[in-house]
């Protein structure tokens, strides 16, 4: 991607919010054919990462999976443009949710809470949550270089009342928030590439994989309980998002390890279930585990 982008080109993107989305969806047939036959967006990573990760799998399943995810991919990038521009009432008709009772409790004693996500399915939409939670949602960013663009994404996100923290930041919010008793929901998408230096590698879908070491340290040090946010498609343009407990009181696992672990369980189980909705084309697995650095079997504590 470009490191700059013009006013112009970002002018665009919010006129695009403005298109109906029957009139989107149209656009977007025509993208996908665009952008698989012509322009054959990272088509060598996404055939790349889906072999290695169903390798039970004949070409002829994956190439049909890898279409049905370049169209969902291009689906995906004009409703989170179309986020900008929704309304409360256009969100509620296209994405419901259910699990918010359990996070309410925890609000009702005071207790903060982390959300695990994953780059699967519309994940841009569940920063509309804050309509739905008391906590104050809080979604962690990576920052990228197209400063205008990175302005536009953040924009967009924090329209329904969620506020971005950058990465860097994230252990510094959770323990402030911690420490003031002001209960905020702490919104981390794990599932992209780790630093080649990650201290956390275990197989993930068939692949040794390494997972940011981070949001298990967190929770284990001011014990907030964690919760797996799984966005789920209805239908085309219609999503459900299931917010259920991963771990209710980390500070008592044997080890900070464990949730990782049961993330990583639960994470491959849903793209196993619909490859084509998790985000094919990053390049997940481009680094190699270091020398030196252990393997942690995939082990659950509950087996």
């Amino acid at each position: 991607m470009k490191e700059k982008i013009s006013s112009f080109e970002i002018y665009f993107l919010k006129a695009i919010g403005k298109i109906p989305f029957k009139i989107l969806y149209i656009i977007s047939d025509i993208l996908y054919f665009i952008v698989f036959h012509v322009i054959r967006y990272r088509k060598k990573i996404v055939f790349s990462n889906l072999r290695n990760s169903f390798p039970e799998k004949s070409e002829k399943e994956i190439k049909l999976i890898a279409k049905k995810y370049y169209h969902h991919l291009t689906d995906l990038f004009f409703e989170s443009v179309k986020l900008y521009r929704m309304t409360d009432k256009e969100m509620d008709k296209h994405l419901t949710t259910t699990g918010v009772e359990k996070l309410t409790q925890y609000f009702e004693q005071g207790k903060s809470v982390i959300l695990l996500g994953m780059h699967y399915n519309n994940w841009e939409w569940c920063s509309s949550l804050q309509r739905k939670v008391k906590h104050q949602i809080y979604v962690v960013y990576n920052p990228i270089k197209n400063k205008k663009l990175g302005r536009f994404l953040l924009d967009a996100r924090e329209k329904f009342g969620s506020k971005t923290v950058d990465m860097a930041h994230t252990a510094r919010m959770a323990l402030s928030a911690h420490k003031n008793e002001h209960p905020i929901a702490l919104v981390l998408t794990a599932d992209q590439s780790a630093p080649a230096n990650s201290h956390f590698w275990t197989t993930f879908l068939h692949q040794e994989t390494g997972f940011f070491a981070g949001p298990e340290h967190i929770a284990v040090k001011t014990n907030q309980p964690v919760f797996l946010f799984h966005c789920k498609k209805i239908k085309r343009g219609k999503y459900e998002v299931n917010l259920s407990e991963i771990v209710m009181e980390p500070a008592k696992v044997n080890n900070p390890e464990d949730i990782l672990l049961i993330y990583a369980e639960k994470l491959e189980k849903i793209i196993q279930e619909n490859p084509e909705y998790w985000l094919w084309s990053h390049r997940r697995w481009k680094h190699k585990r270091p020398e030196g650095t252990k393997l942690v079997p995939r082990k659950l504590p509950t087996d």
